[in-house]
């Protein structure tokens, strides 16, 4: 089968250029004719096509008048990417698209040409863009459902695109032209949902379209299992952003008797240096952005991994690779997590924004090794038997029939 695999970033940023990635690897794995289509980018290994690309968008680059509308332009409506991605079909000539995160720096305008050479479109959700404008479901760091059933002005109210009227304005326009004027995503054949909560969630804001079930997957003869109980040390692995309820870890593990890291990059990384070095947190490590093998060796030696998130996750691949190495987590009880950490048999989830409920159940852990243990086994069986790659191939196999036929 000849797949065209889109994502706006083509390299390991994000959860979703990842998984797009994995796919892509499985897929031409299987045998499948893989080729791929998004952003031209540095970090870019050598894509053939790669003159197709959309060329690099950065929203953070700071520019005139004549650029930012310019980008705003393309945001509602890329004729760019319109144009590229028709030479891209032209070239491959795919049997199928399998559109991931391609909001903005693309937009759905591409949606149209698959639509005229009627190429059946899947779409992997990595995030709430289908019902919500800035994607994450919050507003000044809460949750937020008020844009329930289209009502996508309360974006613009609430100034919720990073506190800008601007933004925000423009993401409003976005959701409206997309959703209720264009129908863009109603040319969409399939939708894949990673997490059951996701699914459950989007159709209940309003979202009309047909969607599947399909976990993330990890390819599980890359992670052999370790047994740290020599070590002390646990560890967040994620972007360091208010969301990710770092303040709350912070404030439950402080002067314990062990070692975190928190690994990743992000917003909120000085804010959360001045804690510690304000209050003389002498156990939190801020180890940056890390990747690969470097990574991997900071989970695989760690006693568990907390995920403290105040925000509705959808089904992080980082509680998945902790998993593969026969660690448990430390959860809270929020969006897709509670689908893998399963009290008392993979992990222990907590009530989100909950200080004493987190340390005592870090203490619970660090007190029972061999419940430790236990749950470490049940976690790496659990990806063994349902996370594994053949299920993800012969589940996503029978997706693209669907829509093929």
């Amino acid at each position: 089968m000849k797949i065209l695999l889109i994502n706006k970033f083509l390299y390991p940023k994000g959860g979703d250029a990842v998984s797009t990635l994995n796919t892509g690897a499985l897929l031409t794995a299987k045998g499948h004719n893989v080729n791929y289509w998004g952003m031209a980018h540095p970090d870019n290994p050598g894509y053939p096509h790669a003159e197709f690309f959309v060329d690099n968008v950065d929203y953070y680059q700071s520019g005139g008048v004549s650029r930012q509308i310019k980008m705003a332009g393309n945001v509602l409506y890329s004729l760019e990417a319109k144009r590229k991605v028709e030479r891209m079909i032209s070239a491959v000539q795919p049997d199928i698209a399998h559109l991931n995160n391609f909001a903005h720096q693309i937009s759905p305008s591409i949606l149209h040409v698959f639509k005229k050479y009627k190429i059946p479109m899947v779409m992997t959700m990595h995030d709430y863009k289908l019902v919500c404008p800035v994607y994450s479901m919050l507003s000044d760091g809460k949750i937020c459902e008020k844009c329930r059933g289209g009502r996508y002005y309360h974006c613009l109210i609430n100034k919720c695109a990073k506190g800008s009227g601007l933004k925000s304005a423009l993401n409003t326009g976005e959701m409206y032209l997309h959703h209720k004027i264009l129908r863009m995503y109603d040319l969409v054949d399939a939708f894949i949902s990673p997490s059951q909560f996701l699914k459950e969630k989007v159709t209940e804001m309003g979202f009309k379209g047909r969607i599947e079930h399909l976990s993330n997957f990890v390819k599980i003869d890359n992670f052999a299992p370790y047994d740290s109980r020599e070590d002390n040390n646990i560890v967040y692995v994620g972007r360091l952003s208010a969301e990710k309820g770092l303040f709350t870890l912070v404030e439950a593990v402080k002067h314990m008797d062990l070692q975190v890291k928190i690994i990743g990059s992000g917003s909120l990384r000085e804010n959360i240096a001045a804690r510690i070095k304000d209050e003389g947190i002498n156990n939190i490590r801020l180890s940056g952005f890390i990747k690969g093998k470097e990574l991997r060796e900071e989970i695989k030696k760690a006693l568990f991994i907390i995920q403290p998130s105040e925000c509705y996750e959808n089904n992080p691949l980082s509680i998945l690779e902790a998993f593969a190495y026969g660690k448990p987590v430390i959860g809270s009880r929020i969006g897709g997590i509670p689908e893998l950490v399963k009290d008392n048999v993979t992990g222990l989830t907590f009530e989100p924004g909950n200080v004493e409920d987190l340390r005592s159940k870090i203490a619970g852990l660090l007190e029972n090794p061999r419940k430790r243990m236990e749950m470490g086994k049940n976690a790496r069986k659990m990806v063994e038997e349902k996370f594994n790659p053949a299920l993800h191939h012969e589940k996503l196999m029978e997706i693209y029939r669907s829509v093929l036929n």
